[in-house]
């Protein structure tokens, strides 16, 4: 009995330094890191309200997904007469959804007067986070590098 519970922790120690080795190699050769979720880079502004403001912030969301509801309410206080805010849900727009190939949500676009995606969030993120991409996309001189891990 003791010889077997032996063999298994061996086996088991074993396979733990394999898995180790195969992932140290993997990151080693420098695979390439690939994005399970396609974010659009162009929207046709004429999609969404006020095709005439200067910025988009649309919330592509699903009335399913918990961080969905948690965006709504961030994403539309930055509305204002520069900034049309939007929130997309997928049972009430499904067409668009389709349109632009989302495929995760909650998704947050920020794009130009042209329609171009200047910045992009996938998943929830925090309102502090959410501003100071608006900020930068506004105004590129602004450094906001620093703890934007999820931005585009």
């Amino acid at each position: 009995m003791v010889a077997r519970i032996i063999i298994g922790l061996v086996v088991v120690g074993i396979a733990a330094v394999v898995a180790v080795g195969f992932e140290r190699r993997r990151a080693a050769t420098g695979a390439p890191v690939r994005d399970p979720f396609r974010v659009p880079r162009q929207l046709h502004r004429s999609d969404f309200d006020r095709p005439d403001a200067p910025w988009l912030v649309a919330l592509f969301s699903s009335t399913v997904c918990e961080g969905c509801v948690a965006m709504h309410d961030k994403v539309l206080a930055v509305a204002s007469p520069e900034v049309v805010a939007v929130d997309l849900s997928f049972q009430a727009e499904r067409e668009i959804h389709e349109r632009y190939e989302i495929s995760g949500v909650p998704m947050v676009l920020i794009a130009d007067a042209d329609g171009v995606v200047q910045r992009a969030f996938i998943g929830a993120v925090s309102a502090t986070d959410l501003w100071a991409a608006l900020a930068a996309a506004r105004d590129p001189s602004l450094d906001i590098s620093h703890g934007l891990d999820a931005l585009m």
